[in-house]
C-alpha cells in the first residue's frame, strides 16, 4: 500500500479553491500542504475541503500574507507550530499521526515550510528582507539538527530556492537571482545536511534532468518559454528515504484558469 503526499504554493487559498478542489478530486492524495494561504484561520475554507473528501484540516494562517495549512483524509494525533526569527508570521506547521491514521502512517511525522522569499536584492545589508531568508534558514538548519534522527518525517513546502543548476532555467543568469544565489544554496544544502534530510523528488528524478516547480506571471507564455525554478520540495528523513517509489511535478496545474504560479509536487511512498 502507498500513501500519496503533495506540496502546493496555492498562492490564496479562497482565490484558488476550485483548482485545489479540481486538484484534490483528480489526483486524490492523501495528505496535501499548502503555503501561501493568505488567510486567517477562521476565513479557512475548512467546509469546502472537508466536502471533497479531507475530514482533517489544520491551518496556521495570517491574514494577507504567508500562512500554510495541512489537510489529510485520516487523523491527526498532535499539531504543532513554530516560529522563527522572532517573528509570528505563520511559515510552519507540523502534524504527526497516530494509530488511528492506520499501521502505514503511525509515527509518521510531517513537517509544512514556507522560507521567506528574500526580496529581490542578494545583499542581507541593503535588503531586510533577504537578511530575514538567512537567518530564517539558520534558525531552520539549528532546528533541523535538533530533530535529527528522531525517527520517521518529511519535510515539505515552498522552500523559495532551487538548489541545483538543472532547478533553474539559466544557472548563469540566475546567479545573481533571489532564489539561486550562491549563499542561498549553500544555507538550504546546511539544513538539509544538519537534519540528513534526503531530497526525494531528486532520488526519483535525476539531478541530470531539468525539472521546475514555480513559473513567474511575468511571462507572457510560461509554458513555450519555460524559464521556471524547483522552488518546493519534499524531503525524507532517513528513516523514509527507501521507501519513496515515485515523484512528479503536476506542471499541467500550472495551466488551469487563474492558476497559482507553482506547480503541486507529490511523493508517493510505501509505508
Amino acid at each position: 500500500m502507498t500513501v500519496a503526499i503533495a506540496t502546493w504554493n496555492i498562492n490564496s487559498v479562497r482565490l484558488r479553491l476550485p483548482q485545489i478542489v479540481r486538484f484534490l478530486k483528480e489526483r486524490r492524495p492523501d495528505i496535501l500542504c499548502l503555503q501561501e494561504i493568505k488567510c486567517p484561520n477562521e476565513h479557512f475554507p475548512i467546509a469546502a475541503l472537508r466536502e471533497a473528501g479531507y475530514a482533517h484540516i489544520a491551518v496556521n494562517g495570517q491574514k494577507a500574507y504567508h500562512g500554510v495549512a495541512t489537510l489529510s483524509r485520516r487523523p491527526f494525533a498532535e499539531v504543532e507550530t513554530l516560529s522563527f526569527c522572532g517573528k509570528q508570521d505563520a511559515r510552519h506547521l507540523a502534524v504527526s499521526f497516530g494509530v488511528e491514521a492506520g499501521a502505514d502512517l503511525a509515527g509518521l511525522t510531517l513537517h509544512n515550510f514556507y522560507v521567506p522569499a528574500g526580496g529581490d536584492i542578494p545583499d542581507p545589508q541593503a535588503n531586510v528582507k533577504f537578511a530575514h531568508k538567512l537567518d530564517f534558514l539558520a534558525e531552520m538548519r539549528a532546528w533541523s539538527r535538533r530533530r535529527r534522527g528522531d525517527g520517521a518525517a518529511l519535510l515539505v513546502g515552498d522552500l523559495n530556492i532551487a538548489p541545483l543548476e538543472t532547478d533553474v532555467w539559466s544557472h548563469r543568469q540566475l546567479l545573481r537571482v533571489v532564489s539561486h544565489t550562491p549563499v542561498e544554496v549553500e544555507n538550504l544544502n546546511a539544513v538539509q545536511a544538519a537534519g540528513a534530510w534526503v531530497d526525494v523528488v531528486r532520488a526519483e528524478i535525476p539531478p541530470d534532468q531539468r525539472l521546475y516547480t514555480w513559473w513567474s506571471y511575468r511571462a507572457r507564455d510560461w509554458a513555450a518559454s519555460d524559464r521556471g525554478r524547483r522552488l518546493d520540495h519534499i524531503w525524507a528523513s532517513p528513516a523514509l528515504a527507501g521507501r519513496v517509489v515515485a515523484a512528479e511535478v503536476v506542471k499541467e496545474a500550472r495551466g488551469w484558469p487563474r492558476p497559482s504560479d507553482h506547480a503541486p509536487v507529490v511523493a508517493r511512498l510505501k509505508l
